[in-house]
């Protein structure tokens, strides 16, 4: 459609939910209301609905990898409440401890003939080819946010991974730091891999050989337990700060510098990604890359409505800038004690 359903919502005098189920057909509306739509239709040139078409459920699928990471949670609570405002159902898909995987979920949300699907920090290709093809083939309504893989031909709103890195390493840098690690996520994690390509474009551009900085990157499980593990070995090479790729990593870092017993910000200065809840009050206080993600997260329920409304939307990636929040986790590096 070229005109938005809420021109005939506005016309037909009744909410925008109300014109979406009035096209599918659900006995949820009243005839005369139902009629009220179909003559905005008619009046703003628009084609009425074919008898045969297939009626889709209001339900959008809103798939998260867990719920163990805190920026999954704020994710999903921000897009549910969006997604409640246009009269959608949103329904929270997580795997689980005892097996519930992403494919599982794909094939009962597929059963209720659901409307669309928001995928954060996951993608379809996790689902499985099987599952992946399906949702192709049904052209079900998808967006992914801060996607995993690369997903080319699909609608993604994503958080601008390699300005984050660009600004913490501005930071550490200014204040005296050398020696700076980066810790990220597993290879080939999209996010993590634009985090390592602008932490090398960084250290190119002030003319640093890479031998110096290639030591000092990290790979790990988005894990505490990870953070901590790889932590260790980047401040036994040198690392007087590090750059983490998540919060929950930074965490993990901090907790690895103090199990050689020194100070987080006073021996090490670590740095976050996502500004997740609590992260002013643990201590120290994390330094760390805010997500926009009340923004993200219109940019992906307009993205996903358009699709529903039958309009064209680019397969492309839109990039959202993350802000640099400074608190008690980074600080100048100690001085080099005279021998």
């Amino acid at each position: 459609m070229k005109k938005r359903l809420i021109d005939v919502a506005d016309f037909a005098g009744v909410s925008e939910g109300t014109v979406r189920r009035a096209l599918n057909g659900s006995p949820m509306v009243a005839p005369a209301t139902r009629e009220r739509v179909m003559r905005a239709l008619d009046v703003l040139g628009l084609p009425r609905p074919s008898e045969a078409e297939e009626e889709r459920s209001p339900l959008i699928g809103v798939v998260v990898p867990d719920l163990q990471n805190p920026v999954f949670p704020a994710f999903a609570e921000a897009i549910a409440g969006r997604l409640n405002k246009r009269g959608l159902v949103p329904v929270l898909c997580t795997r689980t401890s005892d097996g519930v995987s992403e494919a599982n979920y794909i094939e009962m949300l597929l059963g209720q003939n659901i409307g669309g699907i928001v995928f954060i920090g996951s993608s379809y290709a996790d689902a499985g080819p099987v599952q992946g093809r399906a949702l192709k083939d049904r052209r079900v309504p998808i967006v992914l946010v801060n996607s995993a893989d690369e997903n080319a031909g699909a609608v993604q709103i994503s958080a601008d991974d390699g300005d984050a890195v660009m600004q913490s390493l501005t930071h550490l840098t200014a204040v005296g730091h050398e020696r700076v690690g980066l810790l990220i996520g597993p290879a080939g994690h999209v996010p993590s891999a634009r985090k390592l390509a602008a932490f090398a474009a960084f250290w190119r551009a002030r003319e640093v050989a890479s031998e110096d900085w290639m030591p000092l990157v990290g790979h790990a499980l988005f894990s505490l337990e990870g953070g901590a593990t790889a932590a260790v070995k980047l401040v036994q090479r040198g690392a007087t700060a590090i750059v983490c790729g998540s919060d929950e990593l930074a965490l993990g870092a901090i907790r690895g510098v103090r199990r050689l017993g020194l100070d987080v910000p006073r021996d090490v200065s670590v740095t976050g990604f996502d500004d997740s809840m609590f992260m002013v009050a643990v201590d120290p206080p994390l330094t760390t890359c805010r997500q926009p993600v009340a923004r993200m997260a219109d940019a992906a329920i307009e993205a996903l409505t358009q699709q529903m409304q039958g309009q064209a939307v680019a397969a492309d990636v839109t990039h959202f800038q993350t802000q640099l929040i400074l608190r008690g986790s980074t600080s100048r590096p100690r001085p080099q004690e005279a021998e």
